[in-house]
């Protein structure tokens, strides 16, 4: 019997002692990780595994970086290319490997790059700048973001969250011609700054995490024939007990199963817990965990669905913690592991095992 292992990889900003993206060892049954290893790139705010599993692709200062997942979770460099613009901040892959989807936060740019049969990244297929002001014009969240770009569970569009236009704008990918085409836009509560998107593994639900307004908005989501695609929100659920006007939402993930959606809001330094009801999508707050660290910027889930990480941006750590479901609360597990400013993490199950 083959023994499931799991590495992560953890995308960090350079420094004298950050070197790019950190290789770490998991113990997902005892919730704990070790690292192995690091891999030079400069300024790693976002990395992402391909839909097969054996190649990885991370944002660089010059564009995108992709490597070869060797059996051990190594990482061999391949190619490099340009983005179209500055420095992308969200990566996203479609299930085939067809695409790697860029967006980019500091020029509100989206961008299709082609992916190649060996991995290896392609030339510029689409590239799509938002325009317009969003809130005040005075204020610097008003022009474009682009903070997280999501192809839908059905492959046929890409969601690209604008932070500054308080959208999100919805573009049918065309997999002929190789273009994105602006189909719909959903219009967030003003001044939300919309960061993320995620979709219910069923793929009935979108929800959108809204970074000033420390909300999440659950919408039903479908495709209807004639009109495309459909969101129709159904909820609004804060991610903070109470008010709290000096927190920001940040991240958010599922656990494997689909049944718990996790958000790390910032300044107020705490991962909430949200059960997933499978019938109507709404989401119940389960508990409110206070992590160690300062500015938890990203979130894992470990496969066992009974342990996440806090990626600490400014305390300079990755804390770790066990969540008991049916109780109500999670505590922190294990000493926190060191490291410069992490930006983002991705759990990757290793192709090969060990016998027992």
């Amino acid at each position: 019997m083959k023994q499931e292992k799991y590495v992560a990889y953890v995308g960090t900003y350079t420094h004298k002692h950050s070197q790019g993206i950190h290789i770490y060892d998991l113990d997902v049954e005892n919730g704990t990780m070790e690292e192995r290893k690091a891999v030079r790139i400069l300024n790693a705010s976002d990395l992402i595994v391909s839909s097969s599993g054996k190649y990885l692709y991370s944002i660089t200062d010059d564009g995108v970086q992709s490597f070869k997942i060797l059996p051990d979770g190594d990482l061999e460099p391949m190619n490099e290319m340009w983005s179209g613009g500055m420095r992308g901040c969200y990566l996203d892959v479609d299930e085939n490997d067809k695409y790697l989807f860029i967006g980019g936060y500091h020029d509100g740019r989206v961008s299709m790059l082609q992916l190649s049969e060996d991995g290896k990244i392609g030339a510029i297929a689409d590239n799509i700048f938002h325009k317009g002001m969003g809130r005040s014009a005075a204020n610097r969240g008003s022009r474009p973001h682009i903070n997280c770009v999501k192809v839908t569970p059905d492959q046929k569009y890409l969601c690209a969250v604008d932070g500054g236009l308080d959208h999100v704008k919805v573009y049918e990918i065309d997999y002929t011609f190789h273009k994105l085409q602006l189909v719909d836009i959903v219009r967030c509560d003003l001044e939300s700054a919309p960061k993320m998107i995620r979709f219910s593994k069923d793929g009935k639900n979108a929800y959108i995490l809204n970074e000033l307004k420390n909300t999440i908005d659950v919408y039903d989501y479908y495709v209807d024939e004639k009109r495309g695609p459909e969101f129709e929100r159904i909820q609004s659920i804060s991610t903070e007990d109470k008010k709290d006007d000096s927190s920001s939402s940040q991240n958010m993930e599922f656990s494997k199963d689909g049944k718990y959606l996790y958000c790390a809001n910032a300044d107020s330094d705490a991962v909430t817990i949200f059960e997933r009801d499978d019938e109507t999508g709404h989401l119940k707050m389960l508990c409110i965990t206070k992590i160690s660290g300062i500015f938890p910027k990203a979130l894992a889930v470990f496969p066992d669905g009974r342990h996440f990480m806090s990626l600490n941006h400014e305390s300079d750590e990755i804390s770790t913690y066990r969540v008991f479901h049916e109780e109500g609360y999670a505590l922190m597990h294990g000493k926190p592991c060191r490291v410069d400013e992490p930006n983002c993490v991705y759990i990757h199950k290793l192709n090969s095992g060990l016998s027992n």
